[in-house]
């Protein structure tokens, strides 16, 4: 799934598809490179650890007061 850039910013939070065997999980972006973010995954078996995660593993931004998921 393709997210639009522009909703990608500082500060936001977004959905990391499953990768490997790890589901997928929220993650808070700190920064943002023509490939890849930088931040904290919050949920999932790497909770408060830092990631690199690509873009491409993106799949949602989240607006505050979405359900959380599993």
């Amino acid at each position: 799934m393709t997210i639009n850039l522009k909703d990608l910013t500082p500060g936001c939070t977004v959905l990391i598809a499953s990768f490997d065997d790890f589901p997928a999980h929220r993650f808070l972006v700190d920064e943002i490179f023509s490939d890849l973010v930088t931040g904290t995954a919050l949920t999932g078996p790497f909770a408060g650890e830092y990631g690199e995660p690509d873009i491409e593993l993106i799949t949602a931004v989240i607006t505050p007061g979405t359900p959380r998921d599993s």
